[in-house]
């Protein structure tokens, strides 16, 4: 008990790890509620699209001097309203537009950033730099975050009625429309709040391991919820800790744990439905 205690609280002595530990939670939280949404609307190339397009408004928030999360933001709303109007306005299918969209504004986005002089490390874009989070960076992040999850957990009946059926949700009054353009908005600021912890590739896993981990457990949103926020928190606090043990890179890790927990929601899942598949036999 003792050895445990100590793996758990050596970690904690340093204000690089505590400030790491708190922006991973804050992260965990905010992908986990909206893994959940993404799911049920079908949106993981939506969230792969975005994350992906923000590259280039980060290097143009370099060059005209904004913050780095203003012009992120604006590029993955760019992205997002442009794949649906390209999708409404010619015979190609979505996940197509999206891919292209994607592809080619993360390709612009290298160019960019190879023609730029800049403190930017390329990989911390990619794949996150969570040790090296700031004060600044914490308070920032972790605003955008606490803000999306409370929108997200206030408005949820309304989210989920949409994502499962729009066209029931539109029936009964629900502004559909605003709940679309309101989504994409969240998502990019989910993205956004995220970027500096996760990267634009690592996050993607981050925004769909525990939705889709609920998705396959239990058939109630409210359980699923309660299960993708479960794994992603516990996730996020043992892949961070266990990365300063085996000085290992944090947010990889903490996507090799929740890609564990995802087999193990498969093999448990797939048993479920075999045993309940016997007893409906018998």
């Amino acid at each position: 008990m003792d050895s445990l205690l100590s793996f758990v609280a050596e970690p904690l002595a340093y204000g690089f790890m505590q400030r790491a530990l708190l922006m991973s939670v804050l992260i965990a939280v905010v992908c986990s509620i909206f893994s959940c949404f993404l799911i049920l609307k079908g949106w993981s190339l939506m969230g792969d699209a975005v994350s992906h397009a923000v590259l280039p408004g980060l290097a143009v928030a370099v060059v005209i001097g904004i913050p780095l999360a203003i012009g992120a933001l604006i590029a993955g709303l760019f992205c997002a309203v442009a794949t649906g109007y390209i999708k409404e306005n010619s015979r190609v299918k979505e996940d197509a537009v999206m891919g292209i969209m994607f592809s080619g504004m993360f390709a612009l986005g290298l160019v960019l950033l190879t023609k730029i002089e800049t403190d930017i490390h390329l990989l911390h874009v990619l794949f996150g730099s969570v040790l090296g989070i700031t004060n600044a960076d914490l308070i920032e992040a972790g605003s955008i975050a606490i803000l999306c999850s409370a929108i997200m957990l206030i408005k949820r009946k309304d989210l989920m009625l949409y994502c499962f059926d729009p066209a029931h949700a539109s029936v009964i009054g629900l502004p559909v429309r605003l709940l679309h353009f309101g989504l994409l908005i969240l998502l990019a600021l989910t993205i956004v709040s995220s970027l500096k912890a996760a990267g634009i590739v690592l996050v993607i896993a981050m925004l769909i391991a525990p939705g889709a981990i609920g998705f396959i457990l239990v058939r109630s949103f409210d359980r699923m919820l309660m299960i993708a926020l479960s794994v992603s928190v516990f996730s996020c606090i043992v892949g961070t800790i266990v990365s300063f043990h085996l000085d290992a890179a944090t947010a990889p890790l903490i996507v090799v744990i929740q890609a564990c927990f995802f087999v193990l929601a498969m093999i448990f899942g797939k048993r479920r439905d075999t045993a309940k598949g016997l007893l409906n036999a018998t």
